[in-house]
């Protein structure tokens, strides 16, 4: 009997893996709209306005997605999924993307059956305190109370820096973000540390924002981006591009409002690949070939999507930091698209 060659047994595994590979792209498209799993109440990143629309970061790299798969932003729905529950959504189907601050770490990415594609904005933890304390920087807090879920790794890199800094504190238990928010607003405690992203969210859904004070030291890493179910490469690649389109666009000076003027001027090649002009990208991944112009005329590039609603103008006030552009001193780096 004729043994088959390795070339043949790869074909044959390749198509045997295809239909698993493209679930989430079909499923999606059979449904007619996209699931993004986010963190509900976040202000600035996913929340509902007075008209019931979700608002924010999330939401709208959210309805970039949905625009380059479905043809249309409004074809995204939102699910608000807690920190415990995110990626257990996403291993059931509940959600078909989660879109909310999961930091791509060791133990997410190897053991919880999620891959994180993209990273959307670098953040780290931090500290904020009220403004009647007189402090300016984390090392004046001395055997300060700080509201923390005992066990987290938020906690782990509270006992690390006071540890190294040669100072003490007084954890104030609580069960998560929501409890640890009340009872810092509430004086239960001195101090809140999460995310600075999510710190600055509160201060500006807060009264009287302005005297709370976010101090400067951030002590830890946390890498957010969106996160899709492990072994999906298609659906991996789709999420991973569509980030990249945003960024190449920003790089480019592409915007929500010159896409066409653009696309009918440039001679620059990856420009015209980006907007589905040439070289036919889209059709690696099972997309058509304005999949991308799609997703930049939905919320625009990745700057005006940052400005528009955690940027330095709105109530939110984050500075681009590490989430610049890397000509600008930043990480964002778009791979190229070619």
């Amino acid at each position: 009997m004729r043994k088959p060659t390795f070339p043949a047994c790869l074909a044959a595994a390749v198509l045997a893996a295809a239909p698993a590979l493209a679930a989430t792209l079909d499923e999606v498209r059979a449904r007619g709209e996209l699931i993004c799993g986010v963190n509900a109440g976040l202000t600035g990143f996913a929340v509902e306005d007075a008209n019931e629309n979700w608002v924010g970061f999330d939401a709208d790299l959210c309805r970039a997605v949905a625009a380059a798969v479905l043809g249309d932003p409004a074809r995204a729905r939102f699910q608000a999924i807690s920190g415990q529950d995110r990626f257990a959504a996403l291993a059931s189907g509940a959600v078909d993307l989660i879109v909310r601050d999961s930091a791509a770490v060791f133990s997410a990415d190897a053991g919880s059956a999620v891959d994180f594609p993209a990273i959307t904005y670098y953040d780290g933890q931090g500290f904020m305190v009220k403004k009647e304390m007189a402090v300016a920087s984390a090392k004046e807090l001395f055997n300060a109370e700080i509201c923390i879920r005992p066990g987290s790794p938020a906690q782990a890199n509270l006992d690390a820096f006071f540890k190294a800094n040669n100072l003490t504190y007084q954890p104030v238990e609580v069960k998560d973000d929501a409890e640890a928010q009340r009872k810092y607003l509430e004086g239960d405690c001195a101090v809140l540390s999460t995310d600075v992203a999510s710190l600055a969210a509160v201060r500006a859904g807060t009264m009287g924002s302005e005297n709370h004070v976010l101090l400067p030291e951030i002590i830890s890493k946390e890498p957010f981006g969106p996160a899709v179910r492990h072994g999906d490469d298609q659906w991996g690649d789709i999420i991973r591009w569509t980030v990249n389109a945003l960024l190449i666009a920003e790089e480019k000076g592409i915007t929500r409002a010159n896409i066409e003027e653009v696309a009918a001027s440039s001679a620059d090649p990856e420009v015209r690949r980006l907007l589905g002009l040439e070289g036919g990208m889209g059709a690696m991944f099972g997309l058509d070939n304005d999949w991308a112009r799609r997703a930049l005329a939905a919320s625009g590039n990745y700057g005006e999507i940052f400005e528009a609603n955690i940027g330095s103008s709105t109530p939110i006030g984050l500075a681009r930091g590490l989430n610049a552009l890397w000509t600008q001193g930043g990480l964002q780096y778009a791979w190229p698209m070619r």
